[in-house]
């Protein structure tokens, strides 16, 4: 029951939006199955009138009408088709703009779990392998079961023995294609979740080129892949001979269907209880009943791997993110205050905690260095700042509203992280600049490309002087590691958060372009809060205050410049030793 629901719903929340075109699809439905009816009888016609030695110009007349009717069929048939697909894609279309949604909205721990490869095969396959079922389902399924209906009504109208005949044969079909509707649903949900672990291993490896061709591991990922494909091999196998039940138990079923016709219709002949051409139409009948029948079978087939991801697609609608949606407090405008209080966080429940116990208070407008060795919590520390999680014990805050009852795109607005790594998407500067804000105005967009030194670059692209190469596609290698830094600033300002948070901002750049980021950064800090996460003494000579994290804990805390007069703190040994903080 709970199966069946999950189908209801999803039709009922992505087909009857179609509701219009549904309707035309009825009738066209409707118009085909009077139309393979009507055929029969004009056959029947044609061969009694033979035999009987009808007029030549009236069988010339039938026959015209007959080839009428069936091309006639035939256009409506392939409209119905059509308008199906159409329906379909509509349908699995926007379907798979809410899951892409839905998945957006998950917590990062969600994403850390599962490879971009899988959740590309959850988003579009599985949903494509909806497509046949909303597409078809009227015109091969309720459309079949119709045109079976009115095969049996019209053969009973004939002679009520031959037409319960026929039915106690479409009876018996039904009844063992019901039997065996589900056979094959958990085999096709293997072949899913193979096919998304294939697709996740691809994207995984495919993503790391240049290190697997720089480390000779070629072969190891082709084995692997070859493994891959055994899980799917095996699990397709598994459902095709499933399926083969199917296929069999159908083919045997329309042989006594056939012999059912000839038998009865023989008979009935032999007594004189009709015609020849009579005896046809219970035959030409019983093959019509035979293509809603294959036709049924088919469609359980494509319904075997269509609720197999019914399933998947409903398990992922329904899994929730761990972050709360918060209450939709508003956070201040302008640099926040940021409070943690005894603030710890594990990464999963029973893990070691990665902070322990930290509190930090910052005033608005203030800069904070933050030093550590790798692993130390500098970049877990940013992430909760973010809210990307939530933390396990304490609470965050800017300016006293705790970020759980802030909304979280509140959050993100008010607060932004810049990395080393600058993610760039295959779209015009512009929308990589703006990240797809149509209300953000190309006069804007030019002044900050020219503050932070991106003016001459963005000249020299195709499409004529500045304005056009705001238009220009970005492709892969198209900037350098620093062009790209001062991109990821220039997205900074257009923002207007009052948090910035860098995060290693600058560590793999040369003196020269540093020295420029630098400049970027220092007046990207003007009348922010800032957070500046570094390994280089260097970068953080801006900050007011200065954090050192060891093992999660804060060891050392004050202002950068009492820390500095104070020969034994750890942050004055690093100044003496002139030295980065330790990897």
């Amino acid at each position: 029951m709970r199966e069946r629901a999950r189908h209801t719903d999803l039709f009922r929340r992505y087909g009857i939006p179609q509701w219009p075109r549904l309707a035309l699809l009825g009738g066209l439905v409707a118009t085909s199955i009077g139309l393979q009816l009507a055929n029969p009888q004009l056959l029947r016609s044609f061969i009694d009138s033979a035999i009987g030695g009808g007029d030549i110009e009236k069988l010339a007349a039938v026959a015209v009408v007959f080839v009428l009717v069936a091309l006639l069929n035939t256009i409506v048939t392939s409209a119905a088709q059509y308008l199906g697909e159409s329906i379909g894609w509509a349908a699995t279309n926007a379907l798979r703009a809410d899951l892409a949604l839905h998945l957006l909205q998950l917590d990062l721990a969600f994403h850390k779990g599962r490879t971009a490869g899988e959740l590309i095969e959850r988003i579009d396959g599985d949903v494509t392998a909806l497509a046949g079922f909303f597409s078809r389902f009227v015109v091969n399924v309720i459309g079949n079961l119709a045109l079976l209906a009115g095969v049996l009504i019209v053969v009973a109208v004939e002679d009520l023995r031959a037409g319960a005949a026929l039915a106690a044969f479409a009876l018996t079909a039904l009844l063992l294609l019901g039997r065996l509707r589900s056979v094959a649903v958990g085999q096709w949900k293997r072949v899913r979740e193979a096919a998304a672990q294939l697709f996740g291993f691809l994207g995984e490896h495919v993503a790391g080129t240049e290190d697997i061709r720089s480390n000779g591991a070629g072969w190891h990922v082709l084995n692997g892949l070859a493994l891959q494909h055994r899980v799917l091999y095996v699990a397709r196998r598994r459902a095709v001979l499933a399926l083969t039940v199917i296929y069999s138990t159908t083919t045997v079923t329309f042989a006594l269907g056939h012999g059912t016709a000839f038998g009865v219709g023989g008979y009935l002949w032999s007594v004189g209880a009709i015609t020849l051409g009579t005896v046809y139409l219970f035959f030409h009948y019983t093959e019509l009943l035979r293509r809603p029948i294959e036709h049924l079978r088919h469609e359980l087939e494509e319904m075997q791997q269509a609720f197999a991801s019914i399933g998947r697609i409903d398990e992922l609608l329904r899994t929730e993110s761990r972050l709360p949606a918060g209450r939709g407090i508003l956070l201040p405008v302008g640099p926040p205050a940021v409070t943690l209080d005894d603030v710890s966080f594990a990464y999963e429940a029973g893990s070691d905690l990665v902070l322990r116990n930290v509190s930090l208070r910052l005033a608005p407008g203030t800069v904070l260095g933050v030093l550590g060795r790798t692993g130390s919590g500098k970049t877990t520390l940013a992430r909760l700042l973010l809210r990307f999680y939530d933390p396990t014990n304490g609470c965050i805050s800017f300016g006293g509203v705790d970020l759980r009852d802030a909304a979280l795109d509140e959050v993100r607005r008010r607060a932004t992280l810049v990395s080393q790594d600058v993610q760039l998407f295959h779209a015009t500067v512009r929308d990589n600049l703006t990240f797809f804000d149509p209300t953000i105005d190309d006069e804007r967009v030019l002044a900050v490309l020219e503050q932070i030194g991106l003016g001459t670059w963005l000249r020299r692209l195709p499409g004529g002087g500045a304005e056009g190469g705001l238009g220009s596609v970005m492709t892969a290698g198209a900037l350098s590691a620093g062009e790209a830094q001062l991109l990821a600033f220039a997205r900074v300002f257009l923002q207007e958060p009052g948090l910035v948070i860098l995060d290693e901002a600058s560590s793999r750049l040369d003196p020269a372009t540093e020295r420029h980021i630098e400049r970027a950064i220092d007046a990207i800090l003007v009348d922010r809060t800032g957070i500046v996460i570094a390994h280089r003494l260097a970068t953080v000579q801006r900050c007011d205050e200065i954090v050192i994290l060891d093992e999660g804990r804060i060891v050392e805390h004050g202002q950068q410049a009492a820390l500095a007069a104070d020969p034994s703190s750890r942050f004055a040994r690093l100044l003496r030793t002139g030295l980065e903080v330790p990897a």
